[in-house]
């Protein structure tokens, strides 16, 4: 008797439906066809345990199984539950009351048949809507993530005797169904990091505040136990809410690569990813045996912190220019070829110099120029160039560290940015990929930031007396273009312009040069 049944594989951050024929006939044996991997393989001896478990057993005649298409690899255990039901109805120990081709059945079986969470949850159930199915059966720790598509029949169960029930007994499945606009809300109320935690350091926070108003890219330059992390870890709390479409497209990505487990559900917050100094190319930006999102992939939406930016390998850093540019990465094997969204902001730190403390005659420790410029040189132009506001960050003052007066709070700072990026919407409304400021090439700077007679002197002088170089001048027109956004003026003028000069510390001689 020949059964079909339908699971889903996870390519990149899609998913491509995969049919599972079973053929049950005359012998002995136990064939699996169609390019599966070794946890594949290997799930005959988990099915056997788990039907044995729950009173049903692999019978002793030929099955066959094909997972189609067979010239697709498939990878990972989550067709464990998929082979089992179609070998229960091919040798005829259960009936099909629902028919099973109208589901989507993934989940890794455990020996005792209760199942275990899977990856690429969100979009398998995205594609299953399309493609016309009417339920997707799955793992109970993965249900939510998948209930946030609309128009298709979610069941989370615990045991392979929940699903055996519902397609031979018609005992019914629970449907799970989740409420956005309350996971959304509730976030958006208490950010788990506010800036008015923040002692001080007004100016960084003004400067934060541009930057995320505009998605422009920061590096922070200063001594250790200036509030560098702390100040960085708190922007996704100012930057403007992710949208129904933004959140989906974040889920993918962390579903794909099996993050969402400990959250559920979609994520309703921008990620914050740090990864550490000794990551590897692949890790930051993807790719592997099994291709999967790195983490500037992880960021997308939200914000990629690079905490002491020089004592990340240079060729690290490299990697990551195209990916600035582009908004995403392609990563191109000789069997595949697959691409992950990556737009995200880049904040970086680092020290002034090895010791920590730049110029400071009573500084516990002090660096050499032939230390320094090494240190500094770790930094390729062409990255610093993709980052359009330097800042330097001073040691917070006792008095200020001791006040008990609070900040203001992240929530207030959200609603400024969310109404600068608003103006910036619109404006860019006729471009594709264009939706803020940092995102302007030559032509939009060139339309949108036109500057009055007076402004463009004071650009001018700025540039000759600060020996700033040329690729500070789109950038400081990019940033003040921002900062009259926040003020809602149309025009640019000389103060949006002074401001933005200020922060270009490393353009500057005595830096990098």
């Amino acid at each position: 008797m020949l059964t079909k049944v339908y699971g889903s594989a996870v390519f990149g951050v899609e998913a491509t439906t995969i049919t599972v024929e079973v053929n049950t006939d005359i012998g002995v044996g136990y064939h699996l066809v169609g390019l599966p991997d070794n946890a594949i393989k290997e799930s005959n001896y988990r099915i056997a345990a788990a039907l044995q478990n729950n009173g049903y057993k692999i019978p002793g005649k030929k099955i066959t199984l094909n997972m189609a298409p067979a010239d697709m690899r498939k990878e990972g255990s989550a067709y464990d539950l998929t082979l089992a039901m179609g070998i229960l109805v091919s040798t005829g120990q259960i009936k099909e009351h629902h028919p099973l081709a109208e589901y989507i059945i993934m989940g890794e079986l455990s020996l005792d048949g209760s199942l275990q969470p899977i990856r690429g949850a969100l979009p398998i159930a995205i594609n299953a809507r399309e493609e016309g199915f009417k339920g997707f059966i799955l793992p109970h720790q993965n249900a939510k993530e998948a209930a946030i598509v609309e128009g298709l029949e979610v069941h989370g169960v615990a045991n392979i005797k929940e699903v055996i029930d519902f397609f031979n007994a018609e005992i019914p499945l629970e449907t799970i169904q989740v409420d956005m606009e309350a996971e959304f809300y509730e976030h958006l109320q208490n950010p788990e990091f506010d800036f008015s935690d923040v002692k001080g350091q007004e100016s960084i926070k003004r400067c934060m505040e541009i930057a995320a108003a505009g998605g422009h890219n920061i590096i922070l330059i200063g001594p250790p136990g200036s509030g560098k992390t702390m100040l960085a870890k708190r922007l996704p709390s100012i930057l403007p809410p992710l949208s129904l479409s933004e959140a989906l497209e974040t889920t993918k990505i962390h579903s794909v690569a099996g993050r969402t487990k400990e959250k559920g559900g979609i994520m309703t917050s921008r990620p914050f990813r740090s990864p550490h100094h000794t990551i590897s190319d692949v890790a930051l930006v993807g790719g592997g045996q099994y291709p999967q999102p790195g983490e500037i992939s992880l960021a997308h939406n939200g914000v990629l912190f690079l905490d002491e930016l020089p004592e990340f390998k240079r060729s690290v850093l490299e990697v990551m220019r195209q990916p600035l540019e582009d908004r995403d990465v392609t990563i191109s094997r000789a069997r595949f070829t697959v691409t992950y969204p990556s737009s995200f902001m880049l904040v970086a730190s680092m020290n002034p110099s090895p010791g920590g403390y730049f110029n400071d005659p009573d500084a516990p420790v002090t660096s050499s120029p032939a230390e320094m410029q090494r240190y500094l040189s770790k930094i390729s132009g062409p990255l610093l160039d993709r980052i359009d506001i330097h800042i330097e960050v001073t040691p917070v003052p006792f008095d200020k560290l001791s006040e008990d007066r609070k900040g203001e709070s992240s929530i207030v700072i959200r609603e400024r940015v969310t109404k600068a990026r608003k103006l910036q919407t619109q404006r860019f409304a006729e471009f594709e990929n264009i939706h803020y400021n940092a995102q302007m090439g030559v032509k939009q700077i060139r339309q949108y930031c036109k500057l009055d007679e007076p402004s463009l002197q004071l650009l001018k002088t700025a540039m000759e007396r600060l020996n700033l170089s040329a690729r500070a001048y789109d950038r400081i027109l990019k940033v003040s273009r921002t900062i009259a956004d926040l003020e809602a003026s149309e025009a640019i003028t000389g103060i949006h312009i002074s401001e933005a000069i200020q922060y270009r510390s490393l353009d500057r001689d005595g830096w990098l040069g």
